[in-house]
C-alpha cells in the first residue's frame, strides 16, 4: 500500500488546536446537562460561527474549501476533548450530495445559507422501520404532481431533524415491482422542514445516547421540483456517493474516543491507589489499555489514507469501510478498558465514561453494521461469492 501525504496537512495542527480551544469552553458538565436528549445548540453555534460546519464547501459559496482530512480533524478532536460530534457530523457529509449532484441554482440558494448558519442541513432521512441497512427497500415514496412532487412514509432514526432547516430524504419515485434492479426507481429530495406543516410530523425516540433522535411521517408532503437532487431515479448512487466521505468522518470520530478513553484511563490508572500502590502498575490494568492504544493507533493509520485517497479523487471504498470497521472496534476496545479500569466510578455520570461508553457505542452498528463492512470487503475487494441480498 502506497502512503499518502495528507492533503493541507500544514494546516491541521492548527485546525486542532482552534477546535480544542472552544472544545475548552464546553467541558463535561455541559454534556452532561444536555442528557438524555436534549441538542447542544451553543456548541453548534460556535462551531458554525467559527466556520468549521463549511469546512468542505467551497470558497465560492462562503466555505472553507478544505477536504475530507480536515473535516475529519475536526470532528475528532470534538470527540478528543470529551465532546459529542454526532450532534453536527450530518451537515458535513449530506452537503456533499447536494454540492456533487445538485444544480447550479440550488448550490447557488442553499450552499452559501448553510455555510454561515443561516440554515441547518442536519437530517438525512433513509433509515424507515422495516427498511435499516438495506436501502433499496424503502417504501416512502414520491407521488408526481403538477410541479412536483408528493412525498409519504416514514423514516425512523432521523437524527436532529427537530433542529434542522433542511432534510436530506430518499423516497421511491418507481416502485420496486416496477424496476429491474433494487436500487433503480430511488430519488433524493432536499425539503424544506419549515415549510412542511402539518403534513409532516416528527416525533422524538429515546435512544441510548444523545442524538436528537425521532421519527419522521409524512402525510402527503408536497414540494417542489426544484426540491428534486440530480436525475429522477438515480438517487440510490447518490447516497452511495457520499457514504465514504460518511464512514471517513465516523471513522475519525472514533479515533477521538478511543484517545479520549485511552488518555481517561492512563491518568486515572496513574493516580488510582489501591493496596499501597498505583493500580496502573497491575499489568492486567495496564495492558488493555496499552492494547487499545495500539488499536485506535493502527485505525487511525487506515483513516489517514482514506481521507488522502478521498481528497486525491481516488477510489477508496475499501480504505474508507476499513477504517470505520477499524476504528469503531477500536473505540470500543478502549471505552471497555476504561470502564473496566475506572470500576464502579466508570459507571458515575460525573466522570463522563459512562456517557462516552455509550455514545462510542453505536458505531459498531451505525451508519453500516460492521457485518456489512466484512460483507463488502468479502466480495468485493477479496472477490468471494456474495453473502447477502440474493
Amino acid at each position: 500500500m502506497t502512503v499518502l501525504e495528507p492533503r493541507h496537512a500544514e494546516e491541521l495542527p492548527e485546525i486542532r488546536q482552534a477546535v480544542a480551544e472552544l472544545c475548552s469552553r464546553f467541558g463535561g458538565s455541559y454534556w452532561r446537562d444536555l442528557e438524555p436528549d436534549s441538542y447542544p445548540e451553543r456548541f453548534v453555534r460556535e462551531l458554525t460561527a467559527q466556520g468549521w460546519l463549511g469546512i468542505l464547501i467551497p470558497e465560492q459559496y462562503g466555505g472553507a474549501g478544505l477536504g475530507i482530512t480536515a473535516a475529519s480533524v475536526v470532528l475528532e478532536e470534538i470527540n478528543s476533548q470529551g465532546g459529542n460530534a454526532a450532534a453536527c457530523h450530518a451537515q458535513m457529509y449530506t452537503m456533499g450530495t447536494v454540492l456533487r449532484h445538485g444544480s447550479d441554482t440550488q448550490k447557488q440558494r442553499w450552499l452559501p445559507q448553510i455555510a454561515d448558519g443561516t440554515v441547518r442541513l442536519q437530517a438525512f432521512g433513509v433509515t424507515e422501520p422495516t427498511a435499516g441497512s438495506d436501502t433499496t427497500a424503502i417504501t416512502t415514496s414520491a407521488e408526481r404532481i403538477a410541479g412536483g412532487w408528493r412525498l409519504r412514509g416514514q423514516k425512523a432514526f432521523t437524527s436532529r431533524a427537530q433542529h434542522s432547516d433542511l432534510m436530506l430524504l430518499i423516497a421511491r419515485t418507481t416502485p420496486l415491482a416496477e424496476v429491474s434492479r433494487r436500487r433503480d426507481g430511488l430519488s433524493v429530495f432536499l425539503v424544506d422542514l419549515r415549510q412542511a406543516g402539518l403534513q409532516m410530523t416528527i416525533r422524538p425516540m429515546r435512544t441510548l445516547m444523545n442524538h436528537a433522535t425521532t421519527e419522521v411521517f409524512l402525510d402527503g408532503l408536497e414540494v417542489g421540483d426544484e426540491a428534486l437532487i440530480g436525475e429522477v431515479g438515480e438517487g440510490f448512487g447518490y447516497i452511495l456517493d457520499g457514504m465514504n466521505a460518511e464512514r471517513i468522518l465516523i471513522a475519525a470520530e472514533c479515533v477521538g474516543d478511543g484517545h479520549w478513553f485511552v488518555r481517561t484511563a492512563a491518568a486515572y490508572a496513574s493516580n488510582r491507589e489501591a493496596f499501597g500502590r498505583a493500580i496502573g502498575a497491575n499489568q492486567g490494568v495496564q495492558f488493555p489499555i496499552a492494547r487499545a492504544y495500539a488499536a485506535v493507533e493502527a485505525a487511525d493509520l487506515m483513516r489517514w489514507q482514506a481521507a488522502a485517497l478521498f481528497d486525491a479523487g481516488q477510489r477508496c471504498g475499501a480504505e474508507a469501510n476499513m477504517a470505520k470497521l477499524l476504528a469503531s472496534e477500536a473505540s470500543w476496545q478502549a471505552a471497555n478498558a476504561c470502564l473496566d479500569t475506572h470500576g464502579g466510578w466508570g459507571f458515575a455520570a460525573e466522570y463522563d465514561v459512562e456517557r462516552k461508553f455509550r455514545e462510542t457505542r453505536l458505531y459498531l452498528n451505525a451508519p453500516v453494521t460492521n457485518n456489512l463492512v466484512l460483507a463488502f470487503l468479502g466480495q468485493n475487494v477479496l472477490g468471494m461469492p456474495r453473502s447477502y441480498g440474493g
